[in-house]
């Protein structure tokens, strides 16, 4: 039987055990709260608390999935178990580790690979990068995912705009890429029936657009007017919501369909969006 063990067991985690799950696969997840755990094993996957003694689920995974995030100390799974996590997971034929784009830095609104080199320009791309060199050098059958901005059911622009608290922020040729949170798991699930340790993958749709025709879309799927727009320059922003516009580039994942064959259920955010509502 496939187990596959998650660390971080979040949003697009859960999209994936949903795919795994009827296939027959074992999933167990680790949270920070067992006030967690009804929910979890509600959709069919073992909780596991952590920090905690999740050796035996690490010994018996086949398959291990990293969707933690990193802090100023590194990863902090590996802080915890150092880097013998080999050892202790013995019978992994793949590992996967959730990362962001963020790694790659500002590109201008350029287009960027996985060969393009990772010069973060924020502090969390940062931290990311270290914590992907953390787990390259574990020894473990290492793959990398770089996921650009998450949507999908319940994570969307549509209860901002029906708030009314959405604003359409205008900084002139940014664009952004996206992926759907399906199109992640289906990802995953990809490299997992075609392993090739060592690489790393670019999740995103084909369709890197400004953040503002994003809202105008969803507004109009909605029958509302759109948000009214606000110079990047005048924008009220938090340090976090400000440092995301310091990064202007379009994300290629042309690996992923070529490599893995993978074909994107929501090419788009038009698509994405369109099916959301």
């Amino acid at each position: 039987m496939n187990k596959l063990l998650i660390i971080g067991y979040g949003y697009s985690a859960q999209a994936l055990a949903k795919r795994l799950l009827p296939q027959g696969w074992a999933v167990s997840g680790t949270t920070r709260s067992q006030e967690n755990f009804v929910e979890i094993t509600e959709q069919g996957v073992t909780p596991l608390l952590w920090p905690g003694d999740i050796s035996d689920a690490l010994v018996d995974a086949t398959h291990l999935l990293m969707s933690a995030a990193p802090n100023e100390n590194g990863d902090p799974f590996l802080a915890d178990l150092g880097s013998n996590i080999g050892q202790l997971a013995p019978n992994l034929a793949w590992a996967g580790y959730l990362s962001t784009t963020g790694v790659y830095g500002d590109h201008a609104g350029g287009w960027i690979t996985e060969d393009t080199p990772l010069i973060p320009s924020t502090s969390r791309g940062e931290m990311r990068v270290a914590a992907e060199a953390e787990w390259r050098a574990t020894g473990l059958p290492l793959h990398i995912f770089r996921l650009a901005g998450i949507y999908g059911p319940k994570r969307g622009p549509f209860a901002k705009v029906q708030s009314g608290t959405a604003r359409r922020i205008v900084k002139q040729g940014q664009v952004f890429s996206r992926t759907h949170v399906e199109d992640i798991a289906q990802v995953l699930e990809a490299s997992m029936a075609r392993p090739n340790p060592g690489s790393a993958y670019n999740v995103c749709d084909d369709d890197p657009a400004p953040p503002q025709d994003v809202l105008t879309y969803a507004a109009e799927l909605l029958g509302v007017e759109p948000p009214p727009e606000v110079a990047f320059e005048d924008a009220d922003l938090t340090p976090m919501a400000r440092s995301f516009y310091a990064e202007n580039k379009r994300v290629s994942n042309e690996k992923i369909k070529q490599e893995l064959g993978v074909k994107l259920l929501y090419p788009s955010y038009r698509d994405g969006l369109k099916a959301l509502r």
